[in-house]
């Protein structure tokens, strides 16, 4: 080999590498800054103890809790907090129903960022509430956002974590796992189960066909159902054994 072309390869391999150390070096910034800022965002709720609402009215019936009440005016469209035990999950959650995707690419303050915030689908309604609230969120490479609910693959880690909390601004409430399956979207072809397309059941046979197929993919029985007239909430986050794939695991609220 020629010292030219020994050079040349010398100084590709140079620049390759110091590209890719700066997208390594520049990945792990953006990571430690947006779990910095969501970590402050759990201070604030922590650091203001679940207690009786104060009396600040969300509508004629109901006051916002005073641990969200904070967050809430900083972004009017939090509409919630989602935690699951033993993982990064411990995120507010939003809802843009404008923009409905706003939140896949924006943190909570509403600056870009490819972490986004979890948010809820833009039909659904987190008050009433909907028969299937369905929250979405990142399944990112430094474990953040919605990546613990891989966990839920082993049916070990389910057997010590049955529960999920997800409160509203005005209610705090307990979901008990009943299913986590993986499936693909964006195509109509036999391996695809449309989950995200059912919202409130018009009647019981709809609501137990939701149910039903859940059940059908789930990776493991959790000898737990749900029958018409109880509330659920599907998270959902991607899943790279397949292209376009999912994982979605579905509780119902037990409070």
């Amino acid at each position: 080999m020629s010292r030219k072309i020994y050079i040349i390869i010398a100084m590709v391999f140079t620049v390759v590498l110091s590209v890719s150390t700066f997208f390594i070096i520049r990945n792990h910034i953006d990571s430690a800054k947006q779990n910095e800022v969501y970590d402050n965002l759990a201070e604030i709720v922590e650091d203001e103890p679940p207690k009786e609402n104060e009396g600040v009215t969300f509508s004629e019936d109901k006051d916002y809790l005073a641990e969200y009440l904070e967050l809430y005016r900083q972004n009017e469209d939090m509409v919630g907090w989602i935690k699951v035990e033993d993982t990064n999950i411990n995120y507010p959650v939003v809802q843009s129903v404008n923009e409905p995707n706003f939140y896949l690419k924006h943190k909570f303050d509403k600056t870009y960022s490819a972490y986004g915030c979890p948010y809820v689908q833009e039909n659904c309604d987190v008050q009433k509430p909907s028969d299937n609230i369905i929250i979405y969120g990142h399944h990112m490479n430094d474990g953040s956002m919605f990546t613990g609910l891989m966990k839920y693959r082993n049916k070990s880690f389910w057997e010590g974590h049955k529960t999920i909390t997800f409160d509203t601004l005005t209610d705090r409430h307990q979901y008990e796992v009943i299913a986590v399956f993986k499936t693909v979207v964006y195509t109509d072809s036999s391996d695809s189960f449309k989950y995200y397309e059912f919202t409130d059941a018009e009647n019981a046979a709809e609501f137990d066909a939701y149910v039903a197929k859940c059940k059908e993919l789930s990776l493991y029985d959790t000898g737990v159902s749900a029958e018409y007239g109880d509330k659920l909430i599907s998270l959902s986050t991607c899943e790279y054994s397949r292209n376009n794939g999912r994982l979605v695991v579905v509780a119902k609220r037990v409070d």
